[in-house]
């Protein structure tokens, strides 16, 4: 169900009330916000830079933290060369300062809690995906999700993606605990996790949304149970 049907998004104030490093170059920012969010893990919010000239600038963010009800969101934003709103938002932005923000926006992504998915995760791809993973645990439903996560290295891993429910691939360098050698993701590595009837969400980069789409159908995924949120050069 996409919420932004049923009302007219507004422009908001949302105060910045933490800050903290969740890998390198990633930031996640706690927002207050002027009124309660009513998002569903999957879905994201615009964020609007204005200058004292007044250009603006924004982009959109997906929101990392569970719905609980409250005025409060956590968006994470990995800092990108060159990126206006993500240099400034790692670099000038601290605690106490106002930012702008529209949402929540997004509805096929969007995950209801209620049936079983199977979450596909590459780079910055894990924040969609943590939401619905914090969802579930929050609702006592863990057994309704099972998620593979993709990262070049240990330090790329976002806090909190651990547990029975998460499998952790690592492409360029591996723990030396990891049941597997560093490497892309397979087909070993995707049809373990499919018990059929679930909804796939991939999310990453196009390149990496290509290829998860592949070993999903490969392992018996119907195409019409994959949804996909690609993340491409934006300008940061």
């Amino acid at each position: 169900m996409d919420t932004t049907a049923r009302r007219t998004l507004r422009w908001q104030a949302a105060t910045v009330v933490g800050i903290r490093d969740e890998a390198p170059r990633v930031k996640t920012f706690r927002l207050r916000l002027e009124r309660v969010s009513d998002h569903l893990p999957g879905q994201y919010y615009v964020l609007r830079l204005t200058a004292q000239d007044g250009y603006t600038a924004q982009r959109s963010y997906s929101v990392a933290s569970a719905p609980d009800g409250s005025d409060e969101i956590e968006l994470t934003v990995e800092r990108l060369d060159d990126g206006e709103v993500s240099e400034f938002l790692h670099d000038v932005v601290v605690p106490g300062d106002v930012l702008e923000v529209r949402g929540p926006v997004g509805g096929w992504f969007a995950w209801t809690g209620d049936v079983p998915a199977l979450l596909v995760a590459g780079g910055s791809g894990q924040v969609p995906l943590a939401a619905m993973l914090r969802y579930a645990r929050d609702r006592g439903r863990p057994d309704l999700v099972r998620m593979l996560v993709s990262v070049r290295t240990p330090d790329d891993l976002y806090a909190g993606l651990d547990g029975p429910e998460v499998t952790v691939v690592h492409t360029r360098r591996a723990p030396l605990d990891a049941p597997r050698p560093p490497g892309r993701l397979t087909l070993a590595d995707v049809a373990p996790l499919v018990r059929g009837g679930e909804t796939a969400y991939v999310c990453g980069s196009a390149a990496f949304a290509g290829a998860a789409t592949d070993l999903l159908a490969a392992a018996g995924v119907p195409d019409t149970a994959i949804r996909i949120e690609q993340f491409g050069p934006t300008g940061g």
